[in-house]
């Protein structure tokens, strides 16, 4: 198992997730995205999704802390789940009043590499790292909520080239473009999620997201903690991300520019009442995860 990297074992845990039916069927799908001939078999899958559960990490890792950080982790998970619950029996309506906002990066070779599922391994779980594994891709932000997706909005300098998200840059897509996007929008009792990358949990970014959302953000260092390891619970990494890539990949796009362009394309038609049925999916998480004590949710079968 050690032969597959960290961001590897990420698209293992996550491709079974979204599966959700047998390994074998997660088996045949990753040698979609892996080459045949690297393609994890169904006893590794096993594993890494074994120890993910038990251990709320994917790295092989000795330190005997780990156990305990797993418990703080579910614990973490449960008072963040506990707190949506109690908010959507103040308002039915509640989950419609949730923007998530996250980051990832396209490559041209199909791969995709969502940010927050970083936390996953023993590393500063708040940094965004800029691998050159694979140069050539985009680095991509969007907003979700029930009524839509804003975006995409893409990370790069004026050559177009793709750059690395921090919290400069990460300021001024807000200001630059987020903000216009929200004009004309009742954002009363509106909350704003992000995950605990340094370049979101920054005072100067959690500064500028209180002046249009004074005490309802869901972020670390801000009005409600997000709880780490939650790609379960976030509607990018349980639908969105996937969503965008099954379909910008199915053209075969060979150039940045191409790639951008079906990136938009993809984005562009997702229509509302979609997104509507993914919170109603959101919810059932928070839900199951309740039920579970803030345990993760890989052997449950969601229907978007």
């Amino acid at each position: 198992m050690e032969r597959f990297s960290k961001d590897q074992r990420v698209i293992i845990v996550k491709t079974r997730y979204k599966i959700g039916e047998s390994y074998a069927e997660t088996a045949r799908k990753l040698r979609q995205i892996f080459s045949r001939e690297s393609a994890p078999n169904v006893s590794t899958i096993q594993r890494v999704v074994k120890k993910f559960e038990e251990t709320g990490s994917i790295m092989d890792n000795k330190n005997p802390l780990r156990q305990r950080t797993g418990a703080q982790t579910s614990r973490k998970r449960w008072q963040f789940v506990q707190w949506v619950m109690e908010q959507s029996e103040v308002d039915t309506n509640f989950s419609e009043k949730v923007i998530f906002s996250d980051e990832a990066h396209f490559h041209l070779d199909g791969f995709v590499k969502t940010q927050n599922c970083r936390i996953w391994d023993s590393e500063n779980p708040h940094a965004i790292h800029e691998k050159q594994m694979h140069p050539q891709r985009v680095t991509v932000w969007c907003r979700f909520w029930s009524g839509g997706v804003i975006g995409p909005y893409f990370f790069e300098n004026e050559a177009e080239i793709a750059v690395t998200v921090n919290g400069i840059r990460y300021r001024n897509m807000i200001t630059d473009f987020l903000w216009p996007q929200l004009d004309g929008m009742d954002l009363d009792n509106m909350w704003f999620q992000q995950d605990g990358a340094t370049c979101h949990t920054a005072h100067e970014t959690i500064d500028l997201l209180q002046q249009r959302f004074p005490e309802h953000i869901i972020s670390r260092n801000s009005d409600v903690n997000w709880p780490p390891r939650s790609c379960d619970l976030t509607p990018y990494d349980f639908f969105l991300w996937g969503f965008v890539k099954s379909r910008v990949y199915a053209n075969k796009p060979e150039t940045i520019p191409e790639l951008k362009s079906e990136i938009q394309r993809v984005i562009g038609e997702i229509q509302p009442h979609l997104c509507a049925k993914v919170m109603e999916n959101f919810m059932k998480r928070v839900m199951a995860c309740h039920r579970s004590r803030g345990g993760h949710l890989p052997d449950i079968l969601f229907h978007t």
